[in-house]
This record gives structure tokens, sequence and C-alpha cells, in this order.
């Protein structure tokens, strides 16, 4: 137990001793720490205070540096204005000189001046004595007064006045002829170039395609009493021949004929063919091109922007779809016509809503032309009368073929649109016969001036042009040549639109190198 007393004692001692001895090391160490840091902290010190003293010193210079320079600059500046100083000084005592200069000139001057004015007063005194002899001398040789001699001359001026008037007012109305020409074709081109509408070419005969050729005995019928049943119901003629698988229909009427070709593909689609039949046939049928003819009307309002039209004008309307004029049809012609006028108008300034309406309308006549008589545009304005449309329309109607004078300039656009409809390529036909002869008086009419060597009608008849012979025919006789073949065009042919006739003369310039 003592034994176990002591090691514990002699251990406790032990720990003691040593915790004292590193607390003894630790503060020593601890102690030379801070004493290596304070040396440091004064070495620091020290070295920013050498720093900092050089840093003064540096500021100290450049500061020194910058006022030496900045007083150099303005010493430099106030040198440069008092030079500027003493030029300007010296310019405006030049100038000071220069204008006593002018002065004592213009003193001068004003003397002269005086003396100049004194003479010419002097003169004018001398002349007008001078011009009052001279007057009263020309009184006495003339026999007359001064005021009968100034009416006689100021009459003279004024019939040279009035001569010299009447010549510019020529010129001007010429000159405004031509303006006015020149822009009438550049309105017409333009509207013809952007209505671009079609043209349908329509016949007198329809054509029925068939099955085949045992359906003809059918549309026949017993001893013909189908056909002949069809025939009177329609009014239009059957003709049955060795065309094979068609039926020909023949009429002038094209409504009645597209009833009666809607009614015979109806009765070949449904099999069944018997006067019972082809009665309810061709009464449908009717019924339904009624109602085409309703939204044809209808189609073109819509196409014009034509609003407010009474039924019965659309109605009309419909009906020239199935009229023609020289094969065009004049439901399409009316719509280009009413397409034409509103372009036109637009580019004067005139009434576009009028001109188009009344383009639509022109021809609505030709929808009963047939049933009632007289002339399409009587007819026409009737129509337009009795269905209340306004007056401006009426005329329009009345006039488009020169039958009335024109009041408006509205009526001018719809006769220009429709004539400008008719006469376009391809918008009416003629028989082949006709366009040759045609063609052919037009080659001959130019042939038969002297000089000319070839001619060729070209663009179907619509151009002509003119090979003539160097040197028999120059280039001033080429230009009379020319406007004596149209005038013999104008009176000897009978045409749609115009016809442009070009002479060429070939010139030709041949030289020799050496």
């Amino acid at each position: 137990m003592n034994t176990i007393a002591y090691y514990i004692l002699t251990a406790i001692i032990a720990c003691f001793l040593g915790i004292l001895i590193g607390y003894i090391f630790r503060k020593k160490t601890a102690e030379a720490k801070i004493a290596s840091a304070e040396e440091e902290a004064v070495k620091l010190l020290e070295e920013a205070k050498r720093n900092a003293e050089s840093r003064k010193k540096e500021a100290i210079l450049e500061a020194k540096e910058e006022s030496h320079r900045i007083r150099l600059e303005g010493e430099r500046e106030i040198r440069d204005r008092r030079n500027e100083l003493q030029r300007f000084e010296r310019r405006l005592l030049q100038k000071e000189e220069n204008l006593d200069k002018k002065s004592d000139s213009i003193e001068r001057k004003e003397e002269s001046l005086q003396k100049f004015e004194a003479e010419l007063n002097t003169q004018k005194n001398s002349i007008a004595e001078t011009l009052q002899q001279q007057m009263s001398e020309l009184e006495r040789i003339s026999n007359l007064s001064f005021d009968q001699a100034r009416e006689i001359l100021l009459a003279r001026v004024q019939d040279e006045i009035k001569h010299e008037t009447a010549m510019m007012i020529k010129e001007y109305e010429t000159q405004a002829k031509e303006e006015a020409v020149k822009k009438a074709r550049e309105i017409i081109s333009m509207a013809i170039q952007r209505c671009a509408a079609d043209h349908v070419a329509e016949t007198t005969v329809s054509v029925v395609a068939l099955p085949n050729d045992e359906m003809k005995g059918r549309i026949i019928g017993r001893e013909g009493r189908n056909i002949r049943t069809l025939e009177t119901l329609t009014g239009i003629d059957l003709i049955i021949d060795d065309t094979p698988e068609a039926v020909i229909l023949s009429g002038f009427d094209p409504i009645r004929r597209e009833i009666a070709r809607n009614a015979l593909e109806k009765l070949i689609l449904d099999g069944r063919i018997h006067p019972a039949r082809i009665e309810e046939m061709v009464e449908k049928s009717q019924k339904e091109i009624e109602q085409k003819i309703r939204e044809e009307g209808e189609q073109a309002t819509f196409e014009t922007g034509v609003n407010g039209l009474h039924p019965e004008l659309v109605k009309l309307l419909g009906r020239l779809k199935y009229r023609t004029s020289y094969g065009q049809s004049v439901l399409k012609h009316s719509i280009e016509v009413a397409h034409l006028a509103k372009i036109m108008a637009a580019e004067i300034g005139a009434d576009v809503v009028l001109a188009k309406r009344a383009g639509l309308l022109h021809d609505i006549g030709k929808a009963v032309d047939h049933e009632v008589e007289g002339p399409h545009v009587a007819i026409g304005a009737e129509l337009a009368k009795k269905y209340k449309e306004s007056p401006e329309v009426i005329h329009a109607i009345a006039a488009h073929h020169g039958d009335e004078p024109f009041q408006s300039v509205e009526a001018v656009l719809v006769a220009a649109a429709d004539a400008i409809s008719a006469a376009r390529p391809g918008a009416r036909r003629e028989t082949l016969e006709a366009y040759i002869k045609r063609l052919e008086k037009l080659e001959e009419i130019a042939n038969e001036f002297e000089g000319v060597e070839k001619s060729f009608a070209i663009q179907a008849g619509r151009e002509i042009r003119i090979i003539v012979k160097p040197d028999k025919i120059d280039d001033a006789s080429s230009v009379s040549m020319a406007r004596d073949i149209v005038k013999k065009i104008e009176e000897n042919l009978e045409y749609p639109g115009q016809i442009k006739v070009v002479v060429v003369r070939e010139t030709r310039a041949v030289d020799y190198a050496k």
C-alpha cells in the first residue's frame, strides 16, 4: 500500500512539474513572438514613414513641375492673345483707312451726280421743247391731233394683239387636244390591262353526248312521239343524224336550247324516256335554269360591286348569260364594261359607282329585245326607268351608242368602255370568209400606193406593215404615205377598234476603209 501510494504521489508530482515546465516554455515562446512582432511593427512603421516621406517629396516635385507647366502655358496663351489683338488692331486701322477713302470717293461721286443731274435737267427741258416742236410739226403734216393719232395706234396694236392672242389660243387648244388624246390613250390602255375579263363564245347549236347509238332510237320513240314532244315543249330542233353517239340541238333562243339540253341529259341519265317523263324533265329543267339565271345575275352584281338593283333587273342580267353578240357573251361583256368604266372613272375623278352601275346595265335591253319591239338601247332605257334607276344611269344606257348627245362624263366612259370591250382581240368573232376578205382588202389598199414593195396584215388585221422602196420613198414621204393609207382604210373598210399602219423604210449607209 505504501508503495502504491508512493507511485501515485510520484506521478502527481511529475504531472505537476510537466505542466509547470510547459507553461513556462509557452510563456517564453509567446514573449519571444510578441517581441519579434513588435520589432517587425517598428520596422514596418519606419519603412512606411520613409515611403511617405519619399512620396511627399515626389508629390511636391510633381506639383512644382505642374505649376511651372501651367505658368508656361498661361504665358504662351497671353502672348498669343496679345498677338491676335495686335493683328485685329491692324485690321481695324486698315478698314478705317479704307472707309475714309470710300467716303472721299462717295463725296466726289455725289458732286459729279449733282452736276450730271443739272445737265440732265437741262437736256430734259431741251428734249421736251424739241418733242413739243416735233409733235406740232407732225400734227401739222398729218392733219391729226395727238389724241387721234394715239387712237389709231392703239387700234392697230389692239388688232395685232387680238391676232397673236388667237394664234396662241389655237396653239394651246391644239396642244391641249394632243395632251388629252395622249392621256385618254394612257387611261384606256391602263384600264384594258387592269381588267382581266374572259371572253365566252357561244353558238346556235348544242351537242349532247350519248352513251351509245341505241339511245337515239329511244329518244325518237315509237313513231317519233318522244322527239316531237321534246321539240314541242322546248321549241328546239333535235338533229339526230349520222353523228355517232351525239345529238345536236339547234335553235336561236339560247335559254330554250339550254333547257332542252339539260332535260335531254337528265332523260338519258334516267333512262325512262316517254312523253310524260319528258314533260316532267322539261319542267324541272325550266325551274333549274330560272334559278341559275337568278344566281348568274346575283354573281354579276357581286363581281362588279353594284348594290341595290331591283330583283327583276338582276334576273334580266342573268338572262344575258344566254344572249350573245357576235359570239361574245353579253353578260361577260357587261361585266367587263362595268370594270373598264369604273377604272377609267377612278383615273379621271368621275363618279365610280355611277360609271360601273351604268356599265353593268348598258345592254340590259338585249335580255328582252327578242320579245319587245325596238332597239335594245331604247328597251334598256325603258327598263331602267321602269325599275326606278337614276336619271344618270338611264341617260348612260340611252346614249352608249350615240343615239343621244352625252350629258355626263360617266355616259362617255360607258360608251368608251363598250367600244373597248367589243374591239378587244378575241372578244367577238367573225366568219372566216369575212376575216380573210378584210385582210386581203387591207393589203390591197396598201399595195395601191406607188413605191410600196410589200405589205403584211398582222395581229388579226389590227396592224398592217408596209415595206417601201427606199430609192423612191424618202422619210418625209413615208410619213405622208402612212397618213394617206389611214384615210383610205377609214373610207373603205369597216372594222372594230383601230388598225395600226406602220411604214418601214430601210436606210443603208455604206463606206469602205482603205
